[in-house]
């Protein structure tokens, strides 16, 4: 048992070890089992000191231990290295070119194999008075700049490069550069002095204190770009390590990761969750590879990257979702009222259009077109702008009823006050009928015809729209007591003649019952009396004229004003207009010329009379005329309906 024990601990502290040396040899910048430096220069892999320590053969670095601290060079060219990046540069110190003493006036400035001068880290500098620096390749000239020296006051010992030296960028990919320097031969004075030209580092050339300190140099740094020469990957492996990825020659870490991409170790996972390390965590940080995650406290819960208790997250989450869920419901409500709206209008729209067709809309399109010339007399109003005329038909706008409609006071939107008739068409045969009459009424413009603006079709019922005659109706003249007018026999004859002479224009059939209003000054229907229990007046009026009594039903107004046989005459008049069989009427012209003759002197004696021969029901008069109430007023008071047209302007 102690044996055992004793294993399982040799066996964990082996494993740990392993994952030390591992995780050692992880950190290491170098290649395992190689120098890692020299001197204070960190060599990282895939540069190494010795053989089989570097990825290629221009990538190794020889440590000169002469030195003191050791110096290291690159092998090939022996270019000493100040810096090693694994971002892909390396710097060195590089030659300076002089013509100072006896060197030579041409120089090549070396790099090789995997490096390049970098265009964007380096600038081509001169110095000099009046000196050409130049870059050449293959016998032209790539680059250079040109020093002028005005005065001697113009050189200065500060690190600014004006006047005593110049700079340019240099083109990219260079592995060498050929530069010479010369005199631009503008002044014997500068000729023989000390030229220069070298490519530095731009940031260490802009950190110098004096550029003067330069010209004591013979090497300075500049900054070479490296590469692997091969492809990326060689057969299935790829030439980085693990947790990297390589991009034309060069190896990255993964996000997450730090280290040497080269080496065969690869990247380490970086612990985002250490004491030091940046991290925005509100309760625990939890280290995972290539990254982290936040967790909260036992009782709380995470929401992004802040922790909530729980009890408030349950709240919140219940006020939450009976937001969520009210502004649910309005939005259903909104889109069901909607809908509801749409098929609504669908529906009144569709409902509007049944009612036109069935009210005869379509009639009276064909009747309006055979008029071409009156095309805008008859106005189709809707049943909207009628609605608002007479504030939805309120019956505080009534100002009649009866028994073939209701009439309402009305404003159109144009200000103009108007009657609006309800019409009541019970027999849908009669709507030929209808619509002829109100492309008929359209046309009419006479002094005593109510003029007819228009129809609405689109309702239940046909709605007319009239002239509104603010004077009131001939039924208000001959029923109530007016001192300021009062209806004389001459003024009844004068009412009879107009209104005979209109209906002429038009037609009528029941003004006899209007000629005996106007005799009698009664209403249509008598008030019940002791010997019958109510009759009509049109019956009173007929049993009157056979029993040759006629002056003691007259209005003993007009029995004092009008002569005996201008009232008889007057009355047969009416007599015949009261006939049960209409052909044996007369014809409203024959009407109106009659009451013209009443009118004139003596009138009374041209005229014929027909009426021994008539033979008169008075029960059929009763059931005939008992139903008649309304033959004598206008749209205005719907109690005269029953007359078309309905006659008001006395």
């Amino acid at each position: 048992m102690a044996i055992h024990l004793v294993l399982q601990m040799t066996l964990a502290l082996l494993l740990l070890l392993y994952i030390h040396e591992a995780s050692a040899q992880g950190r290491s910048l170098a290649k395992p089992g190689c120098q890692e430096k020299c001197g204070s220069l960190i060599i990282r892999y895939p540069f190494g000191i010795g053989a089989n320590c570097s990825a290629q053969q221009t990538l190794q670095i020889y440590c000169n231990n002469s030195y003191n601290p050791p110096k290291a060079f690159l092998k090939n060219n022996s270019l000493e290295v100040l810096q090693i990046s694994s971002a892909g540069t390396v710097q060195v110190n590089n030659p300076v070119l002089s013509n100072c003493g006896n060197t030579s006036n041409d120089h090549k400035l070396m790099s090789s194999g995997n490096f390049t001068f970098s265009d964007t880290q380096n600038r081509f500098t001169a110095m000099g008075c009046e000196t050409v620096g130049a870059i050449n390749q293959k016998g032209f000239s790539v680059g250079g700049c040109i020093t002028f020296c005005t005065s001697p006051t113009s050189i200065t010992s500060d690190k600014t490069c004006f006047g005593f030296c110049c700079q340019t960028r240099i083109p990219p990919s260079l592995n060498f550069i050929n530069a010479s320097v010369s005199s631009t031969g503008d002044s014997i004075k500068y000729q023989n002095i000390c030229r220069q030209a070298f490519v530095a580092d731009q940031n260490w050339f802009g950190n110098l204190t004096n550029i003067f300190s330069v010209r004591t140099m013979d090497q300075v740094p500049a900054v070479l770009d490296w590469r692997l020469n091969e492809p990326c990957t060689v057969g299935n492996d790829s030439v980085c390590g693990r947790n990297a990825s390589c991009d034309q020659g060069f190896c990255f870490c993964f996000q997450g990761y730090e280290g040497n991409p080269y080496s065969p170790y690869g990247c380490q996972d970086v612990d985002e969750c250490a004491e030091n390390a940046p991290k925005n965590c509100e309760h625990i940080c939890n280290n995972v590879e290539g990254g982290y995650y936040c967790s909260c406290r036992d009782g709380w819960v995470s929401v992004g990257n802040k922790c909530i208790k729980g009890d408030y997250i349950k709240t919140t989450a219940i006020i939450l979702i009976a937001t969520c869920a009210g502004l649910g419901g309005l939005l259903v409500m909104a889109a069901t009222w909607w809908l509801y709206k749409v098929l609504m209008r669908r529906k009144e729209s569709k409902l509007k259009e049944k009612f036109f067709k069935r009210n005869g809309g379509l009639l009276l399109h064909q009747q309006v077109s055979s008029y071409e010339g009156n095309v805008e007399t008859t106005k189709l109003f809707t049943s909207k702008e009628l609605e608002k005329a007479t504030d939805y038909f309120n019956v505080d706008r009534i100002l009649g009823q009866g028994g073939q409609g209701t009439v309402y006071k009305g404003m159109l939107t144009d200000g103009k006050i108007v009657a609006v008739k309800k019409s009541k068409i019970e027999d849908e045969t009669k709507l030929e009928h209808f619509i002829n009459e109100v492309v008929i009424l359209s046309q009419i413009n006479h002094r005593n015809v109510v003029k007819l603006h228009g129809c609405c079709l689109e309702t239940e019922v046909p709605l007319l729209v009239y002239e509104f005659i603010p004077n009131g109706t001939l039924f208000e003249y001959i029923h109530e007591d007016n001192e300021i007018f009062p209806l004389t026999w001459d003024v009844r004859v004068r009412v009879a003649t107009e209104v005979a002479g209109a209906l002429a224009y038009l037609h009528s059939a029941a003004f006899g019952v209007v000629l005996v209003e106007l005799l009698t000054g009664q209403k249509p229907i008598l008030a019940p009396r002791p010997d019958d229990e109510g009759r009509s007046l049109v019956t009173h009026f007929v049993l009157a004229m056979e029993e040759d009594r006629i002056l003691d039903i007259l209005d003993h107004q007009i029995t004092k004003e009008g002569g005996k046989e201008e009232l008889i005459a007057f009355s047969k008049l009416a007599y015949r207009c009261l006939y049960l069989n209409g052909r044996r009427r007369p014809t409203m012209k024959q009407v109106a010329a009659e009451l013209e003759s009443i009118k004139m002197p003596h009138g009374s004696a041209s005229t014929q009379q027909h009426y021994e021969d008539i033979e008169y029901a008075v029960t059929a008069l009763n059931e005939h005329w008992d139903i008649t109430q309304t033959s004598i007023s206008s749209p205005n008071n719907s109690i005269t309906v029953d007359v078309e047209p309905l006659i008001t302007k006395y």
